[in-house]
This record gives structure tokens, sequence and C-alpha cells, in this order.
């Protein structure tokens, strides 16, 4: 650990150089995939902007369980099924995922399609879930 510090404090361009990249990476990232949410700010979201939650996990994973008047797409489908989205174009979009790893690269899918307001859910219906929100059985 002391040769990472004597590192930093040798190179220190190197190392802020290497700080600025890494925020920019991951604003970047906020854009094109959009912003994450909170559960609550979910909820809010669905309530005061009539939100439609897109759930692109695999549809077993969905039938386990899912959000409340959630769209199932699987990730792998997105692509050849966005048509289906299209009446939502102009209202916000939620992309819910197991745990948020597909979530991002579905929003910035949809992002390219020419959806405006795409977020997705920190930390998945896993998040969801350990908050104790509610959930559906069953196909929709």
């Amino acid at each position: 650990m002391d040769q990472f510090f004597e590192f930093i404090a040798n190179h220190w361009l190197l190392s802020g150089t290497f700080a600025a990249l890494l925020v920019a990476f991951f604003v970047n990232e906020v854009k094109r995939s959009g912003q994450s949410i909170s559960s609550q700010q979910l909820v809010n979201l669905v309530n005061q902007e009539r939100a439609v939650v897109l759930d692109v996990r695999d549809n077993t994973e969905y039938a386990a369980g899912h959000i409340t008047d959630a769209i199932n797409i699987p990730h792998a489908s997105l692509q050849s099924r966005m048509n289906e989205l299209e009446k939502y174009k102009e209202r916000p979009i939620v992309v819910v995922c197991k745990m948020g790893q597909h979530a991002g690269s579905m929003g910035t899918l949809l992002k390219k399609a020419g959806f405006k307001q795409v977020s997705r859910l920190r930390g998945g219906l896993s998040a969801w879930q350990a908050e104790n929100l509610p959930l559906i059985k069953g196909r929709a």
C-alpha cells in the first residue's frame, strides 16, 4: 500500500489524468444509458408521471415476480421488439433487470431509438425486493 501512495505522489499528473478519465467514463455511461433511480423514485415516477416499467429479465424470472404493470421484454429480444414500446416514447421509461447488469445497455438501446426519458432501477429487482416492495407473480 505504501508503494501505491508513493507512486501517486511521484506521478501526480498521471494519477490526475486517470481520475479525470474515470469520472468522464462514468458521466458518459450515465448520459448514454439513463440515470439510475431508487425504488422510491420509481414509485414516485409511476404515480406522478405515469412512467412505464420495462422488465428486461427472461420470462421465467418475470413470472416468478415483477413490479405491477411492468412490461416484459427480455433483454435478448429488445431490439426486435422495440416497436412494442413506440406508444410510450413520450413517457418516462424505467428499465429493470435482476441486479442492474443489463439495464444500462438496454437504456442505451432505448436512447438510440429516440426515447428521451430513460432511467434504470438502481440495484434492479433485487433492491426492490430488499425494500419489501410488492411483486406480482405470474404472467401479466
